[in-house]
């Protein structure tokens, strides 16, 4: 976990895509950390990744009570459209991989709203089980030649994908990004700013998607801080002896 500021994040990105260098960024959160302890893929994947930066403040409430505060907590669908601003003004190309069929190319249709001279391209990401699927996608990224590549699948899939598939992608910055596709082609609703910001992103997932998402949030969330109970308890005697 790397202790950035949004700006911190926003400058590692800029460098990378003016030197066309190799940075491979994913997220982290609350549900990373439970995956990770029952995951061994998807703990290699993060383990190769370039820079992982904060979008939970749960891992930053965690984090704090072990005695290594991170500075800031931000989450793709906030600051996506500085990012985009950079490529537009800059002519770095985009390709959104991921969502149910149609959304990215929704996602798309939106960015080009906003930014038109911006250059897109997309594919969805149903690809995972149907090789057929994944050599179009793998295709339609080579022809492409992205600057930058954000994939969408949710976690662990995404993050699994991009530490496999690496050395054959020819964009050189790759960024998870979760639901961000559903968000910006408004397919899933977020909940209102004075509590996404304020903590309650996951109460706000959970009121809109209590089905698919009452596992992550009900158990997984006092889970993540029994860990944490367990880190700092064995912290602490370990300093007593």
């Amino acid at each position: 976990m790397h202790p950035l500021q949004l700006e911190e994040l926003l400058g590692w990105l800029k460098a990378a895509l003016a030197q066309r260098e190799q940075l491979t960024v994913f997220y982290a959160n609350v549900h990373a950390v439970n995956l990770a302890q029952d995951d061994a893929l998807f703990r290699a994947a993060y383990a190769q990744a370039d820079l992982v930066f904060c979008d939970g403040q749960g891992l930053r409430l965690g984090s704090a009570l072990l005695g290594r505060p991170l500075p800031a907590r931000f989450t793709p669908p906030d600051w996506i459209d500085q990012l985009m601003l950079l490529c537009a003004n800059q002519g770095y190309r985009v390709f959104l991989l991921g969502g149910q069929p149609g959304v990215a190319a929704a996602a798309v249709a939106r960015l080009h709203q906003r930014y038109p001279t911006l250059t897109l391209a997309s594919h969805h990401g149903y690809i995972l089980d149907d090789p057929h699927e994944a050599t179009m996608a793998l295709a339609a990224l080579g022809s492409f030649t992205p600057d930058l590549l954000l994939v969408g699948m949710g976690m662990p899939q995404q993050e699994r994908w991009i530490a496999a598939q690496r050395e054959q992608l020819v964009a050189p910055v790759v960024m998870s990004v979760g639901a961000l596709f559903d968000y910006l082609a408004d397919t899933v609703p977020r909940g209102p700013r004075w509590l996404t910001d304020h903590g309650f992103e996951w109460l706000c997932r959970l009121w809109y998607e209590p089905q698919r998402l009452w596992r992550r949030y009900l158990l997984g969330n006092p889970r993540f801080f029994a860990l944490v109970l367990q880190q700092l308890v064995r912290e602490r005697l370990k300093k007593v002896g």
